[in-house]
């Protein structure tokens, strides 16, 4: 496990150092410790808290974000078991897997429930908490990836709240941030929050320095009893050169003991940031038309600006004569550069829902329903782009080469126009039963065109995803529950001279998933286990035996099978919390039987994640993380793997009063042991990539009120 033969004495002296500093707090203040939230989940859309809803999923509040040093959508898979990385590169936008399907940025993530666009990097500085549901979302969404739903949750203001806070990570990344709130008028009907953040980017990955920032503004009107008004603006930027993956050497796994994790193949004179401009603006009138009946409408338009630049690596083409490498770097370690360059990108989201939730009583059941109608259309505009080829490159990062910046390449324009339709109800079965159930008809149209006018897609398609669960209380705080659902994402066969059927729709690749869980909530004591079977249609190239003329069609499935369990525990000054997954991902049921039963790639066999917190005393704590990821495959035929890895992250926590204000400090370390291995191992853009732990990270915070 080790990387260096004396980590013993390391880890044990970041140990002691944590313990020295948590101990020497005063005890004036009590630390508060929370595991995962019981809030009522706005993603879940039913109204009910996790513990009570026959889903999965997960809440992560702000404060524990601050706790594990989160600062990115990336964290997640540092927190919760059963996600995991999918390209998460430095100075780029976070991407996640769920159940081992990767989420589509275009369509899994939602702000405030309404749809996002997540190729862009997403600020923290302003959310109140990030919420997972887990699996086939097509009750919550019209078209997505059936892995589940990330939803990010706005601060609103509250009475009195004034904190500042300076975060630090070595080598100097360093973050200033304000948040402040009140309520004003004679009743306290009026409310504003302000979040403001500027950072410095300095990590321990080299030529990777960067800023960014964040200015948000939420104002909210109580008019009266039963009306309010909520109107809030975001806009942050984020300017930093991106990380390119290591790959294959050939046929050979590199061995990460011998890479640096702090090389940065994006190193080349000619190197620019990746700039991430977004700016966000939601407005939501709320009103009780009669004592069991509430009208909602929710608006909000989301502006990207990007710059994406990258000195990438791809592919080997000087292994020597009639040898060429499509999907990794040469056996000695080069590989080949290509300057890509796409300025100007500009993405824009629109979406406005309107809905009626109430109660009633029909038939002597009790139902709790919801029914609304959500429009969203999505513009994506683009200039021509560069990506050319600039040299060999080397792993050791010491290569240069020269700029090849002509603009040589077309982009594509897209447009999405969705209409959904939806209706949610619990009912109440009696004293222990209750069915839930879900419908949503999406008609949804879709249009592309290349940035010469070339190429051009048009379609349009109409489906209904229906969801369906029946759960029983099995006693106090406890639930059993199985369900079903479906989930939909569409496809066009892409517009080139290679497809016979180029630029027609696929038929809607509808996924379909079943659940049986148990899930308990009481007296301290949280815990859920579940099973789960999600298959998915997949597209593929079938071709000729030249390989000159294909057809794009539905080939077999993805099937993945799995078990989760989670569990929290408190117990006098102990907090334990953590979870397991255990994935069978296979495909299956291709034309081609060489393919079924393989493995996806850079999907883990296992995946958990463990907390420990002791509290010392009334005003510190202290809290051990663990992470476990099982062993996968890095390209698609599995003739490659990875060994599994685990980590340790160390964090203390403690608060002090000072001139009768209350400061709250943090300190920790990451990746205690510097254990090195392989992260993850996406298989993007056709190519097979290898992203390394990080290593050890010390990271401090102080934020103090006023």
């Amino acid at each position: 496990m080790a990387t260096h033969p004396h980590w013993y004495p390391r880890s044990a002296l970041s140990l002691a150092a944590l313990l020295a500093v948590a101990g020497a707090a005063t005890a004036q203040t009590t630390v508060t410790i929370t595991g995962r939230n019981d809030a009522v989940v706005s993603i879940g859309g039913y109204g009910e808290t996790l513990a009570r809803s026959p889903l999965q999923g997960a809440v992560f509040g702000a404060g524990q974000l601050r706790d594990a040093g989160v600062g990115s959508l990336a964290g997640l898979a540092r927190l919760e078991p059963g996600v995991s990385d999918s390209y998460n590169s430095e100075g780029y936008w976070s991407m996640l897997s769920a159940r081992g399907f990767v989420l589509d940025n275009r369509s899994n993530y939602r702000r405030d429930g309404l749809p996002i666009n997540a190729e862009t990097a997403i600020a923290l500085g302003n959310k109140e908490r990030l919420e997972l549901l887990k699996g086939t979302s097509g009750v919550q969404a019209g078209t997505s990836s059936p892995g589940g739903l990330v939803n990010l949750v706005v601060k609103r203001p509250v009475a009195s709240l004034h904190e500042a806070s300076l975060e630090w990570s070595e080598r100097g990344n360093l973050t200033g941030a304000l948040d402040w709130s009140e309520r004003f008028g004679t009743d306290g009907q009026f409310g504003a929050r302000l979040n403001a953040s500027a950072s410095q980017y300095r990590p321990q990955l080299r030529s990777a320095d960067g800023h960014g920032s964040l200015l948000a503004l939420a104002l909210d009107w109580q008019s009266s009893p039963e009306a309010r008004l909520e109107f809030e603006l975001e806009s942050s930027r984020k300017a930093q050169p991106s990380q390119p993956g290591f790959s294959l050497l050939g046929n050979r796994l590199p061995d990460a003991h011998g890479i640096d994790p702090r090389i940065n193949l994006n190193n080349q004179p000619w190197s620019q940031p990746v700039v991430l401009n977004g700016d966000t603006v939601s407005l939501r009138w709320q009103r009780t038309l009669a004592p069991e009946l509430t009208l909602t409408m929710h608006g909000a338009s989301q502006h990207l600006k990007s710059d994406d630049r990258v000195a990438f690596p791809y592919g080997c083409s000087n292994a020597g004569p009639d040898v060429y490498y499509a999907d990794r770097y040469c056996p000695d370690g080069s590989f080949d550069f290509w300057d890509f360059r796409s300025d100007g990108e500009r993405r824009r989201v629109d979406a406005l829902d309107v809905h009626l939730d109430g109660r009633l009583s029909a038939a002597g059941m009790q139902h709790r329903w919801v029914l609304g109608l959500l429009a969203t259309n999505a513009h994506d505009r683009f200039h021509r782009q560069a990506n050319n080829y600039a040299g060999p490159g080397t792993i050791d990062g010491t290569a240069i080469t020269a700029a090849q910046p002509e603009l040589t390449d077309e982009n594509t324009h897209r447009d999405e126009r969705s209409r959904e339709v939806y209706l949610r109800d619990t009912v109440q079965l009696g004293a222990k039963w209750q069915l839930w159930v879900g419908m949503r008809h999406t008609r949804l149209e879709r249009q592309s065109v290349r940035t010469d006018g070339s190429r051009p897609t048009d379609y349009r398609q109409s489906f209904t995803t229906p969801w369906l669960a029946l759960a029983y209380s099995v006693g106090p705080g406890t639930l059993a529950y199985v369900s079903t659902g479906q989930g939909v994402e569409t496809e066009v066969v892409p517009n080139k001279s290679l497809y016979l059927n180029r630029g027609e729709p696929l038929s809607a690749l509808k996924s379909r998933q079943f659940e049986a869980g148990l899930k308990h909530a009481a007296n301290g004591v949280d815990w859920s286990l579940d099973a789960f079977d999600i298959r998915r249609p997949l597209a593929a190239d079938l071709c000729d035996s030249s390989g000159t003329a294909c057809t794009r069609a539905i080939d077999g499935a993805a099937r993945h099978r799995g078990v989760e369990a989670n569990a929290g525990l408190r117990s006098g000054p102990w907090l334990l919390r953590g979870g397991a997954t255990w994935l069978r991902a296979r495909r299956e049921d291709s034309a081609d039987s060489a393919n079924n039963g393989l493995q996806p790639t850079n999907v883990p066999k296992q995946l958990a994640r463990m907390q420990i917190t002791r509290e010392l005393g009334n005003a510190a704590s202290i809290t051990a993380a663990f992470e476990h990821e099982g062993r996968r495959t890095a390209l698609p035929d599995n003739g490659v793997w990875l060994g599994a890895w685990t980590r340790l992250d160390l964090a203390t926590l403690w608060q002090t009063l000072a001139a009768g204000h209350t400061v709250r400090w943090r300190v920790g370390v990451d990746n205690v042991t510097d254990r090195r291995a392989w992260r993850e191992s996406p298989y993007q853009f056709g190519h097979a990539y290898l992203f390394p732990l990080a290593p050890r990270t010390w990271r401090a915070s102080v934020a103090a009120s006023f």
